[in-house]
C-alpha cells in the first residue's frame, strides 16, 4: 500500500491496552489516568480480523504494544491467532520487560519473533524513579529469558532525559555485553509537536515512514503526532486502512487527542 508521498505502508502497530503496571514519569502523572472502559477496548477477535485484513492489502509488519501488552490477559492467544495469517512476515512486541521472564517461552511458541524492551537506565535506583515503580531485577531477568528462547534480536529502546552521561555509558556498557541492540529515543511532546529522530532507529523520519497505527479503541492512526483517527468499529476496518492511508501526512505536526500511554507510542 502507498499514500500519496509514495511511501511503501507495510507496518502495522498495534496497541492492545492502555493498561500498564508502571507509571514512566515521561509517559503518564504519578495519580494515574482515566482507563478506558472494557467495552471500548478492541477483543482479540476483532484485532485479528483487522490484521488479516491489513496484511492482505499488504502489511507485512506487526508490532504489539500497550500500555503494557503483557497485561492484556490471553495475549499468547492473540500472538498465536496472529502469527498463523500468511502473509505475515515479522511479529514482534515492545514491553517494559516486568513480566517477560514469565512469558517468554509462551510467546516464542506462539509465533512471537522478537521483542523490544524498554529500558531507560541499569541504575536500580533511578530505575525506580523513573517507573515509580518497576522492578530492574525483573527486566534483567526477562531479558535473558529472551535470549534462552530466541525472542532475537532484542533492541533496547531508552528515553534520553537528563542523567549523568556516566548513566548512559553504563547502559551502552551492558547492552554491549549482553549484545543488545541500543537504540536512543528523545523524549517527545505530542501536544506541542516536539519529536525527533530515533538513534539507532528510523522513528522520527518521516519521509521514510512506512506504519499506521490500530489503537485500543479502534482507531487506526496514520501519524502518532496528528489527531487524525478513523474507527473501525464507526467506519469498518477496510475505510479506515483506506482513509488512514489516504491522510497520512508528509511529516507530523502535533497530537491533542492521545497520550503516549494509549497510543503505542
Amino acid at each position: 500500500m502507498y499514500d500519496r508521498f509514495k511511501r511503501n505502508i507495510n507496518y502495522l502497530r498495534i496497541s492492545v491496552t492502555d493498561r500498564c503496571n508502571l507509571r514512566c514519569t515521561y509517559c503518564m502523572p504519578a495519580e494515574g489516568v482515566q482507563l478506558m472502559k472494557h467495552d471500548d477496548i478492541l477483543s482479540f477477535e476483532e484485532i485479528e480480523a483487522f490484521t488479516r485484513l491489513a496484511v492482505k492489502n499488504g502489511i507485512t509488519k506487526v508490532r504489539l504494544t500497550g500500555g503494557e501488552p503483557l497485561v492484556r490477559k490471553g495475549i499468547v492467544d492473540l500472538v498465536k491467532k496472529l502469527a498463523k495469517i500468511e502473509g505475515l512476515e515479522d511479529l514482534s512486541m515492545t514491553t517494559n520487560g516486568q513480566l517477560l521472564d514469565q512469558y517468554a517461552a509462551e510467546l516464542k511458541a506462539a509465533g512471537l519473533n522478537r521483542i523490544n524492551i524498554s529500558l531507560d537506565t541499569i541504575n536500580t535506583e533511578l530505575y525506580c524513579q523513573i517507573t515509580r515503580s518497576g522492578n530492574l531485577k525483573n527486566v534483567f531477568k526477562g531479558i535473558e529469558a529472551a535470549q534462552q528462547v530466541g525472542l532475537t534480536p532484542i533492541k533496547i529502546n531508552a528515553v534520553l532525559m537528563d542523567e549523568p552521561d556516566e548513566e548512559v555509558r553504563q547502559l551502552k556498557s551492558y547492552c554491549e555485553k549482553n549484545e543488545l541492540d541500543l537504540r536512543f529515543i528523545h523524549q517527545m511532546n505530542l501536544q506541542t509537536g516536539e519529536f525527533s529522530k530515533v538513534e539507532g532507529g528510523e522513528g522520527g523520519n518521516c519521509s521514510r515512514c512506512n506504519r499506521i497505527r490500530l489503537l485500543a479503541n479502534g482507531d487506526v492512526k496514520p501519524c502518532l503526532f496528528s489527531d487524525l483517527g478513523y474507527n473501525i468499529r464507526k467506519l469498518g476496518a477496510e475505510q479506515s486502512i483506506n482513509l488512514a492511508i489516504g491522510n497520512k501526512p508528509r511529516s507530523g505536526t502535533y497530537n491533542q487527542s492521545g497520550e503516549f500511554y494509549n497510543i503505542g507510542g
